[in-house]
């Protein structure tokens, strides 16, 4: 079981990775587009934290879930099986 925890790790390693890059620069992105777009967005100020905040952890959310699932089914069958079907 011991290779099954570290295919996961793997997995879930490098996608979290990506990730965390695709935020970084969302993040940077949406802060510098913040003050163009402040008359379209009502009720809301232009680099509201909790707003940022909240994408960012949904974001990572999804893409733990998008990445721990796939990695969790792929370690359950036999890898010579998985190649057969392809």
């Amino acid at each position: 079981m011991r290779d099954a925890a570290t295919v996961i790790r793997l997995v879930v390693a490098h996608g979290l990775s990506m990730t965390a890059a695709g935020v970084v620069a969302g993040v940077i992105g949406a802060a510098a587009l913040s003050k163009s777009l402040e008359g379209l967005v009502f009720g809301v100020r232009p680099m509201d934290p909790v707003t940022f905040g909240w994408v960012v952890v949904m974001l990572l959310g999804v893409s733990l879930a998008a990445c721990y699932l796939p990695a969790w089914r792929a370690t359950r069958i036999a890898p010579t099986r998985a190649l057969r079907s392809e």
